[in-house]
C-alpha cells in the first residue's frame, strides 16, 4: 500500500482547521474544506427489485419469529478483524446474519438485524450504517468507511428494496436489558445454527454453483501442474492457481486451501503450503471455492503429480474410494448421520487389518468402547454439514447432528482419507508418507443421496485419464 493511497495530505499549511490524529494522518487544509463538498455530479439512486435470496430469507425469519414468542432478538453482523496496525481481514458478516437477510457479500459491517415482539409475532428491522453524503466529513476523513477510500456505500432504502426488509439507521438501534444475542444466548444461537440443517432451493442452487467452480479450480490447478512442480514453493503455486479462479468466477475460498504434497498430505490441516510439489509424489488438495452468496463447496482430490499412480499409492487409493462409496450407499434417508462414518471406518478397518497393521482383529477395533486402533491412521470423522460455513451448523445439538436422521435437504461431505505419516513405525516404510483423502458433497433427496461433485474424477483410472487429458 503506497502513501499515496493511505495519506490524506503530505504538505500542510500553517491555516489547517484539523489536527493531526497520529503520526501518519495529516491535516486537511483549509482549501480542500472549502472545495471537497462542491462540484460533484448528482447521483440518482434506482430501487431494485428484490434479490432471488429475499423470498427465502423471509421465510427463515419466520421460523425463527415462531420459535421465540415475545423475545426481542439482536442477530449481529460482526465487524472488521483486525489484520495488523490499521489494516483489517476482509469482512465476512456473522452466518445467521447472511442466512436470515440474505445480504450476501455485499453486507455492511456493524449491522443489527433485529426482531421486535408484537402480538403477531415480530416486526423485522436491519439496523446499518448509510452512506454519508458528501457534505459531510466523514466521506473523505474516515478511511474505514469513507466513500472516497472504500467507494460507494448502500443507502437505506436501497437495501430494504433489494432484500425486501424494513432499515434504519444503526444511530437508531438500543439494546436493551432482556435481549437474546447470536453467539451470547444459547438457544438462540443453537436453533439459528440447526435452522441451516435442511438447505432451501436458493441454498441448494447456490452450492451447486459452488461445486462447479471449485471444479474449474481442480482443472485450473492440473493444467499448471509443470509450474507447480518447477518452483521450489509448489504448493504455493497450487494454492495460488485455485484462489485466481475463486476470486474470478466467486467470491473467495469457502476455508484456507490445503495444498499438501508428499508426506504433507498426512497433516490433515496442512495449510502452510510451503513445500516442494516432486514427481513421484501425490498432492492432496482440500479446496472449494465460495459463491457471492457465501455458500461454498469442500472437495478433496488427490493426485498423482507425475499423472500415475505407483502400485502402492494405487493400493492407498483404492481404499479410500472403497470406504467413500459404502459410506455414499449408506446414507438414506431416515438413517442417522453417523451411519456415514461408520460404513467408511467399516472398510478402513478392515482393509489395513488384511494388511497386518493392526494389534487386533477388525472387529475388535471396531468396538466402541475399547477399540479405535484403526483410527491412528484416520482420525477424523467422514461427514459434515456444508452450507454458509464449509462446517456448517456447527452450533447444533449432538442429537440433531451426528445422531441426527438424515432427510432430503440436507447437504454434507464424504470425505474418507488414510494417512501414513513419515515417521510412523508402525507401517511398512513403502506406506510411510502416503496421504489419501477423497472428498465429495452430497445432496441428500427423497430417493437418496445425489454426489453433487460427482463431475470431478474419483476412480484411479479416471485421475490418472483426467491429467492426461488436461495436460496433452
Amino acid at each position: 500500500m503506497t502513501s499515496a493511497e493511505n495519506d490524506t495530505v503530505v504538505d500542510t499549511p500553517t491555516t489547517a482547521t484539523e489536527d493531526a490524529k497520529s503520526a501518519r494522518k495529516q491535516p486537511f487544509p483549509q482549501g480542500f474544506l472549502d472545495t471537497i463538498s462542491t462540484g460533484w455530479a448528482e447521483r440518482p439512486e434506482s430501487l431494485p427489485a428484490p434479490r432471488a435470496q429475499a423470498s427465502f430469507a423471509a421465510a427463515r425469519r419466520e421460523a425463527v419469529s415462531g420459535a421465540f414468542p415475545g423475545k426481542r432478538l439482536v442477530v449481529p453482523a460482526g465487524s472488521f478483524k483486525q489484520r495488523s496496525n490499521d489494516t483489517d481481514y476482509p469482512f465476512r458478516a456473522h452466518s445467521a446474519f447472511l442466512h436470515l437477510t440474505g445480504w450476501e457479500n455485499d453486507a455492511e459491517p456493524d449491522s443489527v438485524l433485529v426482531f421486535e415482539p408484537t402480538d403477531a409475532g415480530h416486526d423485522v428491522t436491519l439496523y446499518f450504517r448509510e452512506r454519508a453524503d458528501r457534505t459531510t466529513s466523514e466521506f473523505y476523513s474516515d478511511a474505514s468507511i469513507g466513500e472516497f477510500w472504500i467507494g460507494p456505500r448502500p443507502s437505506l432504502t436501497g437495501v430494504a428494496a433489494d432484500l425486501d426488509l424494513p432499515t434504519a439507521h444503526i444511530d437508531s438501534f438500543v439494546a436493551a436489558d432482556g435481549d437474546l444475542v447470536v453467539d451470547e444466548d444459547e438457544e438462540l444461537t443453537r436453533f439459528v445454527s440447526e435452522l441451516r440443517l435442511v438447505k432451501d432451493e436458493f441454498e441448494i442452487a447456490e452450492l451447486q454453483r459452488a461445486v462447479a467452480i471449485t471444479a474449474s479450480g481442480f482443472d485450473d490447478i492440473i493444467r499448471d501442474f509443470d509450474r507447480a512442480v518447477a518452483h521450489p514453493r509448489g504448493e504455493r503455486i497450487v494454492e495460488g492457481v485455485f484462489h485466481q479462479r475463486a476470486r474470478s468466477d466467486g467470491n473467495w475460498e469457502g476455508y484456507d486451501t490445503i495444498a499438501a504434497s508428499g508426506p504433507h498430505a498426512c497433516y490433515l490441516h496442512w495449510t502452510r503450503n510451503d513445500g516442494a510439489v516432486v514427481p513421484g509424489d501425490l498432492i492432496l488438495i482440500d479446496a472449494g471455492v465460495e459463491v457471492d452468496s457465501q455458500y461454498t463447496a469442500d472437495i478433496t482430490r488427490t493426485l498423482p503429480v507425475n499423472g500415475r499412480f505407483s502400485d502402492v499409492q494405487r493400493r492407498v487409493y483404492e481404499v479410500v474410494l472403497e470406504a467413500a462409496d459404502a459410506a455414499f450407499a449408506a446414507a438414506r434417508p431416515g438413517v442417522r448421520f453417523r451411519t456415514v462414518h461408520e460404513a467408511a471406518m467399516q472398510v478402513i478397518a478392515a482393509r489395513i487389518a488384511e494388511w497386518d497393521l493392526l494389534p487386533v482383529s477388525a472387529q475388535e477395533a471396531l468396538d466402541a468402547d475399547r477399540g479405535g486402533q484403526h483410527r491412528r491412521y484416520m482420525v477424523h470423522g467422514t461427514s459434515h454439514h456444508l452450507g454458509i460455513d464449509v462446517h456448517d451448523c456447527a452450533q447444533a445439538r449432538r442429537e440433531m447432528y451426528y445422531d441426527g436422521i438424515l432427510e432430503a435437504g440436507m447437504v454434507f461431505t464424504i470425505e474418507p482419507g488414510l494417512y501414513f505419516q513419515i515417521d510412523d513405525l508402525t507401517v511398512p516404510a513403502e506406506l510411510r508418507g502416503i496421504g489419501v483423502r477423497i472428498e465429495d458433497d452430497i445432496l441428500m433427496t427423497e430417493d437418496g443421496p445425489v454426489n453433487l461433485s460427482a463431475e470431478i474424477p474419483r476412480t484411479a483410472d479416471d485421475v490418472e485419464a483426467w491429467i492426461a487429458r488436461l495436460q496433452a
